[in-house]
């Protein structure tokens, strides 16, 4: 299968992929289709890294959205990861240009834990 161009994008949770890969999955079952090596692979993938439901994930990105030092980037990512440290979430804002206090890096937590 070759892709010859790109339709949308959207940024989208490692729960939300994990559901719409498996939903592929059903679909090409009932067909009698053969699913490739790097569909199986991507399924196992998604099922082994996703921590938390779609729902909760969304409910997640929402609420850090309302913080003041939050990109959309960072709580996809945060949501996607879901960090259970400190440290583990100050990785996450290694690339940024500003640092997090230690009660900013506590209530993202919180929410993280919340959702978890």
């Amino acid at each position: 299968m070759t892709v010859k161009r790109i339709v949308s994008e959207e940024r989208m949770l490692l729960p939300e992929l994990r559901d719409t890969l498996l939903s592929v999955e059903a679909a090409r079952l009932e067909s009698g289709e053969e699913m490739s090596y790097e569909f199986r692979k991507s399924i196992e993938h998604a099922n082994q890294l996703t921590k938390a439901s779609s729902e909760k994930g969304r409910a997640l990105v929402d609420e850090l959205l309302k913080l003041e030092k939050m990109k959309e980037e960072i709580a996809y990512r945060i949501a996607n990861l879901m960090p259970r440290t400190r440290d583990e979430l100050r990785a996450i804002y290694a690339k940024e240009r500003f640092n997090l206090t230690t009660e900013e890096l506590d209530e993202i937590l919180d929410l993280v834990m919340t959702h978890f």
